[in-house]
């Protein structure tokens, strides 16, 4: 059953920076003074509502020591716009990398707030230029608004999609080259990378990535890892998730425990073998 409770703070995160940066990431706050492995990701890797994410997991398991750089709603831009981030990443002896969306990251077309990436800020001119019936004022978050471009006009929508992938995969790249250790790049869905299908892009997460643009990257990692969530984690659902009542809707879009230790059972020797 999930551990549901009648009021906020279902479960405390212990939330801590590192460094200068502004960023709040999953404590309780761990020494960097030892070697550690990084693990950037978003809310997967964070574990939103989950009292031990895969990272915890690892760690004791292995005995290697996890620093959990995970960010709810993160995108690429969170990494690579914060320095003090990027090098707490930079001195770890492995990082992972798990594949973020490419909805939450700026472009050509819109701007993300730089620590909050699901926060759109606004659209460029090109942007207003191309949907000039859209009101981009009533927009707060990424998601809301490219489902609304996409209702408006699928043909435009398209070119903003092609956009979006063209710019994560060199952000991607760029993120990848700044960080001189072994790098693994992590996949966690409850489906493999999609074939390039450009009628199915706002159904699945990490939304816009396909198969092309994990196998653009390959040759930047030591590693990839795929890892989708088995039928028998899935239907284990919100059980042993902690969090307020009004918060069990959004906890039934995200893995529970069941997906975490699995994504830790098969993520954790190939760390081993790395080191």
């Amino acid at each position: 059953m999930a551990f549901a409770y009648p009021g906020d703070g279902s479960l405390d995160y212990f939330p801590c920076r590192y460094g200068m940066s502004r960023v709040a990431f999953r404590g309780p706050r761990r020494d960097l003074l030892r070697p550690y492995v990084a693990v950037l990701g978003g809310t997967e890797t964070y574990g939103k509502f989950v009292p031990d994410p895969y990272p915890a997991l690892v760690e004791a398991a292995t005995g290697l020591r996890l620093i959990n750089l995970g960010v709810v709603n993160a995108g690429l831009d969170l990494y690579l716009r914060d320095p003090d981030v990027l090098e707490t990443a930079a001195r770890a002896r492995l990082a992972v990398v798990q594949v973020m969306g490419a909805q939450n990251l700026t472009n050509r077309f819109y701007a993300v707030h730089p620590r909050r990436n699901d926060r759109f800020l606004y659209a460029t001119p090109l942007l207003r230029n191309i949907y000039r019936e859209v009101d981009f004022t009533e927009f707060s978050f990424t998601r809301h608004m490219l489902h609304t471009l996409h209702s408006v006009s699928v043909d435009r929508f398209e070119v903003l999609v092609e956009e979006l992938r063209t710019a994560w995969v060199t952000r991607m790249k760029a993120l990848l080259a700044s960080l001189p250790c072994k790098t693994v790049l992590l996949w966690v869905a409850n489906n493999p990378p999609p074939t390039p299908d450009r009628q199915s892009y706002l159904m699945a997460d990490p939304m816009f990535v396909d198969s092309e643009m994990i196998r653009a990257l390959r040759s930047s990692v030591a590693r990839y890892i795929e890892i989708v969530a088995s039928a028998e984690a899935q239907s284990q659902g919100t059980a042993g998730m902690a969090f307020a009542y009004l918060d069990e809707p959004a906890a039934q879009t995200l893995p529970g425990p069941a997906v975490h230790r699995q994504i830790a059972s098969q993520l954790g020797p190939e760390l081993v073998n790395l080191l």
